[in-house]
């Protein structure tokens, strides 16, 4: 059978496609598995590494421009590396770099930020399991980890290192939120449903929980009930205040130990010598706080959730939690440490100074000033050393000192009210007694703000403390509703 070749037309060469340039980024997250953590000096510590952020336009954000968004949201760089990595690419708006960083950001656009990340160490102690089962942990959060990524804290995360522990496919889901500086309880859902179910009724007010902080000075016996408004005055710093305009917020406190000073304890010997100069005499003579001695532990039950609400209410009464880098420093809030203010109009001068705190000046408490602090403690503080890294010039910050991963105030309790279920982890050793010293160890009933719940709901309160015997020190009296 012969073969005939059979001619066919040639069709016009095909113009290839056309396709955009990639963006000068990475627009897809790194994500370095396994996570690259080391640990140093009692810190869980994160070599640096690049990563891209993209995150969409809020609803705050639409219509301002690029440069004005990084410069008034975000506090972990100045301006002037915001507007050149705008400049250079590393930040672009949906994938493309802007012609200008007064570029105005609308609703639906992508923002991305490629950067080398330098993470601020944490505590590299463990992360507790209260309880476990197929549908939730129950963990006892050390204090100073944030409890998922946030600002300039990613893997140095609860979220993350529980990820890092148990595989890169699992998906932790915290339910409820502790501030990073805070210890205690905190539910993590291991799916969806389960997850809903708790936060559900964490939002609807059905769980009841207390906290344990330890205060400076001493703090009332009896009944103290707390129901000053809190505000938001700062977002960018996290900061908040007794206002008399802000949102209902409500606590009740109950004292649990009240320890004087050392040279105090028993009321004999001489009496110490004051080894201070008269430059530290005439600095000590303005601190308010410093006639408030000792310390006290407090059961703390919160009646509702504002952000920092016992931390505020807390300082308010006059008795702050002691080692609170904000709400405890007089640099920041003055002599008085606005004991009692829900009205001064001071919150521009209060963000500035509390802005420098970790960057120029490390951050002080009232207790970094005590005798018992070790010098090194002091000077050993995390704040910006003036060095930059060589891959991308950002500023490097020192490590925290001891004092810095945490305060005193931990999550104690959390219980469903109709009695189903309760979860509770035994005091930290801040709330135990000094050594040499009788205190309570455990919780008692005597000591229990929640024999108070039920009264409160048919109450009116009004800032008032009570004493043990049913008289009033401080500020208005219980009122029917």
């Amino acid at each position: 059978m012969a073969l005939t070749a059979i001619e066919t037309a040639k069709s016009p060469a095909e113009e290839p496609e056309l396709l955009l340039p990639p963006p000068d980024v990475v627009t897809t997250p790194c994500d370095p598995w396994p996570r690259p953590y080391y640990l140093e000096d009692g810190l869980r510590k994160v070599h640096p590494y690049h990563y891209t952020y993209n995150t969409y336009c809020k609803q705050r954000w639409r219509g301002r421009e690029l440069l004005d968004i990084f410069a008034s949201e975000f506090r972990d760089r100045p301006q002037e590396y915001y507007k050149d990595a705008i400049e250079c690419g590393n930040v672009t708006l949906n994938g493309r770099k802007v012609p200008s960083v007064r570029e105005i950001v609308k609703n639906g656009d992508v923002i991305s930020h490629t950067l080398h990340r330098h993470e601020p160490p944490v505590t590299a102690e463990s992360i507790g399991i209260v309880h476990e089962d197929n549908d939730m942990i129950v963990i006892n959060k050390p204090a100073g980890v944030p409890a998922h990524p946030a600002g300039r804290y990613n893997y140095n995360s609860i979220v993350e290192i529980m990820r890092a522990e148990r595989g890169h496919g699992w998906n932790p889901l915290p339910c409820n939120r502790l501030d990073r500086l805070t210890s205690g309880v905190m539910f993590i859902g291991k799916h969806p449903k389960a997850a809903e179910k708790l936060t559900d009724q964490i939002m609807a007010r059905t769980v009841k929980k207390e906290y344990v902080a330890r205060v400076t000075g001493e703090f009332p016996t009896g009944d103290v009930i707390c129901d000053q408004p809190v505000m938001q005055i700062s977002p960018k710093l996290g900061l908040n205040r007794a206002r008399g305009s802000g949102k209902d917020a409500r606590t009740i406190f109950k004292r649990m130990a009240y320890y004087p000073p050392k040279a105090k304890t028993n009321g004999a010997g001489p009496k110490p010598e004051d080894r201070r100069s008269d430059k530290e005499r005439a600095r000590d003579s303005k601190m308010a706080w410093k006639s408030k001695e000792g310390y006290s532990i407090v059961r703390c039950l919160p009646l509702t959730g504002r952000t920092h609400q016992l931390r505020v209410h807390l300082q308010f009464l006059g008795h702050p939690i002691s080692n609170d880098p904000i709400y405890s420093n007089q640099r920041v809030f003055g002599p008085s440490l606005a004991t009692g203010d829900a009205l001064s109009d001071d919150d521009e001068s209060i963000i500035s100074k509390l802005s420098k705190m970790g960057k120029s000046e490390a951050a002080e408490a009232m207790e970094y000033h005590e005798d018992m602090m070790e010098e090194y403690n002091k000077k050993k503080a995390e704040k910006l050393t003036g060095e930059l890294c060589e891959v991308c010039n950002t500023p490097l910050y020192s490590d925290p000192g001891p004092h810095e991963l945490g305060i005193y105030l931990h999550a104690r309790r959390y219980a469903c009210r109709d009695g189903n279920w309760g979860y509770e982890t035994s005091l930290p050793e801040w709330a135990l007694p000094p050594p040499d010293t009788d205190g309570p160890t455990v919780t008692t009933e005597e000591t229990d703000p929640l024999a108070l719940v039920d009264a409160v709901g048919h109450l009116k309160m009004r800032g008032e403390m009570r004493n043990g015997d049913g008289t009033g020190v401080h500020v208005d009296e219980l009122k029917p509703s």
